[in-house]
């Protein structure tokens, strides 16, 4: 079975608000590939939802709420989405795991 994945519009500001920090990080240490990096991680992963949302570890009570990890350097990504019915997955937030939790 097949997914379609959506983001919602917070999950859009999410990855605006990582792509800046990445910019000014890139701009810093003049590593000027990092957000190139970051994205082609993130999309890359991403690609799970399509296939075997499942797979993805539990949060919380309501089995269809999932995070995925999404590693990136020493750390990494978490996107936290939702199973809706037959065919669909829906994220709602993608955060760098140092962050603030997001639940």
């Amino acid at each position: 079975m097949s997914f379609s994945v959506r983001l919602t519009f917070e999950a859009l500001q999410d990855l605006e608000r990582l792509e800046r920090f990445l910019v000014e990080l890139a701009l810093r240490h003049g590593d000027f590939d990092l957000p190139l990096r970051a994205a082609d991680a993130i999309r890359q992963e991403m690609r799970i939802l399509q296939t075997n949302p499942y797979t993805c570890r539990k949060v919380g009570p309501n089995p269809l709420e999932r995070e995925l990890v999404i590693p990136f350097g020493s750390s990494g990504y978490v996107a936290l989405f939702e199973i809706i019915g037959e065919g669909e997955v829906v994220v709602s937030a993608i955060r760098h795991q140092r962050d603030d939790d997001y639940h």
